[in-house]
């Protein structure tokens, strides 16, 4: 998998993630918070960390894509259905995303995001964890977030999103239901204290 052909920028969001403000509210990404896996001058990408789809489980879907019999299902590894399935956002939803820690990496398809995280988006990981040879910790997306070029820029400058570290906990942790207040205290904040207005002096 490779990097998007756009030139680096130099405020660039890449291994950090997004935040959603109460700017937000009535849209797709109300309390959401994203990881961003590319940021260049021809746009972004990332997965929405905090949305789970509860009613797939990842056992059925390497069913589903005959990466096992149904039959074979059973003798998966027991942290398979440990592995979070999550809505990774608006666009591609038909596609899967494999966000990993950097113990796993296929040849020409895995992007390393950061030092401990990378990015793959073939079956090749899907089958290496249904065979137990794959990363120690896993996610995976369906589907995940675009920007066009000078899009989250625009986003940036209307207060829309916070900035801030990602921790393992944040990014493949199971506590989904605390996981945007997760973000916040990362950056020592509480939503409590957002508002419409916040960045403004």
């Amino acid at each position: 998998m490779k990097r998007p052909a756009g030139a680096s920028i130099e405020h660039s969001y890449e291994g950090k993630v997004l935040i959603a403000t109460p700017a937000l509210r009535d849209g797709v990404f109300d309390r959401s918070v994203v990881y961003i896996c590319a940021h260049r001058a021809d746009g972004a990408m990332g997965i929405v960390v905090n949305q789970r789809a509860s009613e797939v489980r990842f056992s059925k879907l390497l069913v589903q894509l005959e990466i096992v019999k149904e039959a074979d299902a059973i003798r998966l590894p027991r942290r398979v259905d440990e592995i979070g399935v999550l809505r990774g956002g608006p666009v591609d939803t038909g596609r899967g995303f494999v966000l990993h820690s950097a113990d796993y990496a296929a040849r020409d398809s895995t992007v390393q995001i950061d030092g401990d995280i990378c990015l793959t988006a073939t079956l090749d990981i899907l089958r290496a964890i249904a065979s137990g040879a794959g990363p120690a910790r896993a996610v995976l997306a369906l589907g995940c977030a675009g920007w066009a070029a000078g899009q989250l820029e625009s986003e940036m400058l209307t207060n829309s999103w916070l900035v801030g570290p990602a921790d393992f906990d944040l990014l493949f942790g199971g506590d989904f239901a605390h996981k945007y207040d997760h973000a916040l205290a990362l950056l020592g904040a509480h939503a409590a204290h957002l508002s419409f207005d916040a960045g403004h002096a």
